[in-house]
């Protein structure tokens, strides 16, 4: 998943991206469904890079 981040914002080194990766997936570990917990931390973590690049 990092890889394929990075991949579409290559503005961001791998460090960081993993640390949003980790961040977006200890927040939602613990729900109640655990069926598509890496989409929705890709998903989480792509809109965390795009406003950090609006930002910049």
């Amino acid at each position: 998943m990092t890889a394929k981040l990075i991949a579409t914002h290559p503005e961001y080194d791998r460090d960081e991206v993993d640390r949003i990766v980790e961040e977006e997936l200890s927040a939602i570990e613990h729900s109640p469904v655990q069926d598509f917990l890496l989409v929705l931390t890709e998903r989480a973590a792509k809109k965390r890079l795009k406003r950090a690049a609006k930002r910049d």
